[in-house]
């Protein structure tokens, strides 16, 4: 092989490399971007009509009427950005593993890209939002009638942490839940990182398995919430500063 051929080869590997190390800093952004906006919808609580609920379509189209951000966030808004935000982290991910671990790895993946496929084919926050204009505009009973009827189906099938989502959420936490148990495996994280992730999309599944199908066990619910809303947060920061320094060494 000539001097030539491999100097070519090197610097294609140079290439190669450098493309691979921006999957690993494109995932970690992506990592403690959806920290920075799981702060945000912290924060958001606390704010004027940051407790709104809407019990009904009308109450809903009232909402999104009057307060437009606050209606569209209740209505999983963060959570189209935290979702759009999943996907290079989770390739990132599957990308550390894939020489050390050939099964949970990719289906990991793969359970994550239908739960985000799944969760954007239900979000309803737009759509509502234009029914609520709609409403706002309409001119007899009839329209107005016919409109709060098709708010209903959209609640039903987009309204978050019902059965209309569940299968959204349970994909992503299941997929979220196996990419812990490989960061437990091959240890190229921390187990403290692997730990946070598991017991964090565990009690996350827990969550949407009793607010889905069992909306009485309120005070469970909250506590199950709080603890995997917790752990998770900590699973994404170990998680987006060990893909940085992952990045560096490749």
């Amino acid at each position: 092989m000539t001097k030539k051929t491999n100097t070519l080869l090197q610097k294609a590997t140079q290439k190669v490399n450098s493309h691979w190390q921006n999957v690993y800093f494109w995932g970690g952004v992506a990592a403690l971007m959806i920290v920075i906006t799981a702060l945000a919808e912290m924060l958001i609580t606390f704010l004027p009509g940051g407790n709104s609920s809407a019990d009904t379509v009308i109450d809903w189209f009232k909402l999104l009427q009057e307060n437009p951000f606050m209606g569209l966030r209740n209505l999983g808004l963060l959570n189209i950005m935290m979702t759009s935000l999943g996907i290079p982290l989770t390739f990132a991910l599957f990308w550390v593993h894939r020489k050390h671990n050939l099964v949970l790895a990719p289906f990991a993946l793969i359970l994550a890209m239908i739960g985000t496929a799944i969760f954007y084919a239900t979000n309803r926050a737009f759509p509502m939002l234009d029914l609520s204009t709609q409403y706002a505009t309409a001119s007899n009973a009839s329209q107005k009638t016919i409109l709060e009827a098709a708010g209903g189906a959209m609640l039903a099938v987009g309204q978050s942490h019902t059965p209309g989502t569940f299968l959204a959420f349970a994909f992503s936490e299941a997929a979220g839940i196996l990419l812990a148990l490989v960061m437990l495996q091959e240890k190229l994280f921390s187990k403290v990182a692997a730990f946070s992730g598991l017991i964090g999309y565990s009690c996350l599944l827990i969550f949407d398995v009793l607010s889905s199908f069992v909306p009485s066990t309120q005070n469970v619910i909250l506590i199950v919430a709080i603890v995997g809303g917790l752990f998770n947060v900590a699973w994404y920061v170990q998680t987006g500063l060990r893909l940085f320094q992952l990045g560096k060494m490749n």
